[in-house]
C-alpha cells in the first residue's frame, strides 16, 4: 500500500513524464519544420520512450492500491533557434527529470517503502542513459560548428532510431510504428 506522500509523488511523475513525451513532440515539431526529419524521428521515438515510462508509473500505482489522478499537462516550447538550442533543452530537462526521480527514491527511502524504491531503481539507471544520450548529440553538433554537412550526416544518423518496447510495458507496440 502506497503513503499518501508517495502516492501524490508518483501521480506527480506520471504527469511530468506525460509532459516529458509532449515536449518531446514539439521538438520533433520544430524539426519537421525545418526539414530534419531525422532529428524529428529521434524525438518522436524519445516522446514514445517518455509515454512508456508515464505508464509504468501508471501501472506500478495501479498495482500498490493507489489511485491515478491525472492532471492537465502544462504547454510545451514550441520554437527553438537551432538543432543546438532544442538537444540542449533536451538535456537540461533530462536532468530535471533526474532529480525528480532522484526525489523520489528520497522519498520512498524515508518512508521505507522497499517495493517504491525497488521499483524506482530501473529509472535512476534509465537517467543515465537519457542524459548521455541527449549530451551526446549536444556534443556532437557543437563539434560540428558551422558544418552544415556534418548537421546533415547526424540528421541521417538520428533518423535511424527505432522505437523498442521496453519489457512489460503496458503501451501499445502498434503505435510505435
Amino acid at each position: 500500500m502506497l503513503s499518501d506522500r508517495m502516492e501524490k509523488a508518483l501521480n506527480d511523475q506520471v504527469n511530468a513524464e506525460f509532459y516529458s513525451s509532449y515536449l518531446y513532440l514539439s521538438m520533433a515539431a520544430y524539426f519537421n519544420e525545418v526539414n530534419l526529419t531525422g532529428f524529428a524521428r529521434w524525438m518522436e521515438v524519445q516522446a514514445l520512450e517518455e509515454l512508456t515510462h508515464a505508464m509504468k508509473f501508471y501501472k506500478f500505482i495501479n498495482e500498490r492500491g493507489g489511485r491515478v489522478a491525472l492532471a492537465a499537462i502544462k504547454n510545451p516550447k514550441t520554437a527553438w533557434s537551432s538543432p543546438l538550442e532544442a538537444f540542449e533543452d533536451a538535456f537540461k530537462h533530462e536532468q530535471m527529470v533526474t532529480g525528480l526521480i532522484n526525489d523520489l527514491v528520497d522519498l520512498a527511502i524515508a518512508e521505507k517503502d522497499h517495493a517504491s524504491n525497488h521499483f524506482l531503481q530501473w529509472f535512476v539507471a534509465e537517467q543515465v542513459e537519457e542524459e548521455a544520450s541527449a549530451n551526446e548529440i549536444v556534443q556532437k553538433i557543437k563539434l560540428m560548428g558551422e558544418a552544415q554537412g556534418g548537421l546533415f550526416m547526424l540528421d541521417r544518423e538520428l533518423g535511424q532510431r527505432i522505437f523498442t518496447l521496453p519489457p512489460g510495458s503496458t503501451l501499445v507496440a502498434a503505435a510505435a510504428n
